[in-house]
């Protein structure tokens, strides 16, 4: 057992059988403690992650990693935060923005043509809608954190084996990657892939598909890999590192590009792992683009949809 997984015996918010007073419901089961949103009809849930330390990044022998990994460091997050289950979806996405821009057009699909500053106006507009609760972008340590949920190999079911561009067996259960992403795509439109090589599987045309349709992780987490990649708040920069300390890391100061994590329906299988980074302009849309929430105490200063940085005691 990891010193992560540890942090679960940690008393947690639902520990004393009393539902926070913004949940619509609330529970626990084998994963982790939960609770839901309800935005007109549509509910979200979250999951609890307790406060704890985890090994960032990935070691040096870690199959084709990147340097910008590394080096694998230990981080420390002092206050345990809520997250949503899954990416956000387009229902929920139509029930607070009234709108859908998304390519591949299905309400329980992630949304996806949206940018980091499209979604700091989701937020701002989610936490003026609910009372008690308030949420942000998780920063990218959370987001790690969260992906390994107590794990510390490549993926989060344990190591990857890669055979091709496109083919590593261990994702297949857990994620929809460019591997498997064309089968039982179920939409009229698709991307076409007749381009893509060395695939787990054959098909012609492939992308997003429905949440929860693999296995979660141990936190219950579905999706934190694969299917859409997920926006953080943190700008991007290649010493990591160096640009943050080990506690409740926030990430560098302000630079030209924001964190992006998890991989893709599309992404090589190198790319979708716990420590791969990558990054986006703020205003970049594409249709492999998504992210999902974190909640803080609503105490704490968060995004208010101008875009605008937290305090340092978000993290």
């Amino acid at each position: 057992m990891t010193t992560s997984q540890t942090t679960h015996e940690i008393r947690h918010p639902l520990a004393e059988g009393f539902a926070p007073a913004w949940a619509s419901a609330w529970g626990q089961d084998d994963h982790a403690p939960w609770a839901a949103v309800e935005v007109k009809g549509v509910e979200q849930r979250l999951r609890w992650l307790p406060p704890g330390r985890f090994q960032m990044g990935s070691p040096d022998d870690e199959p084709r990693r990147f340097d910008d990994e590394g080096p694998q460091h230990e981080v420390n997050l002092s206050t345990g935060f809520w997250m949503f289950e899954t990416a956000c979806t387009q229902e929920l996405w139509e029930a607070v923005m009234g709108d859908n821009p998304s390519e591949f057009s299905s309400p329980t699909r992630p949304v996806e043509q949206v940018s980091w500053d499209d979604c700091q106006e989701f937020i701002g507009k989610l936490n003026k809608e609910l009372s008690g609760i308030q949420f942000g972008l998780p920063r990218e340590a959370q987001w790690e954190y969260a992906c390994r949920a107590g794990t510390d190999t490549a993926l989060y079911n344990g190591p990857i084996e890669i055979f091709g561009e496109r083919n590593a067996p261990e994702l297949d259960p857990i994620t929809w990657y460019g591997g498997n992403s064309g089968i039982d795509f179920d939409l009229e439109t698709g991307y076409g892939t007749s381009d893509w090589e060395e695939t787990q599987y054959e098909f012609d045309v492939a992308g997003t598909h429905p949440v929860k349709k693999k296995q979660p992780n141990a936190w219950g987490l579905y999706d934190i890999l694969g299917n859409v990649w997920e926006w953080c708040h943190d700008w991007y920069s290649d010493d990591y590192y160096n640009d943050s300390p080990s506690n409740d890391p926030l990430g560098p100061p302000s630079r030209a590009l924001r964190v992006v994590r998890g991989g893709n329906w599309g992404s090589k299988a190198r790319y979708v792992r716990c420590a791969f980074r990558y990054y986006h302009a703020p205003d970049g849309r594409s249709s492999d683009l998504g992210f999902r929430c974190v909640a803080f105490s609503p105490s704490l200063p968060v995004a208010d949809g101008s875009g605008s940085e937290p305090s340092a005691e978000q993290g």
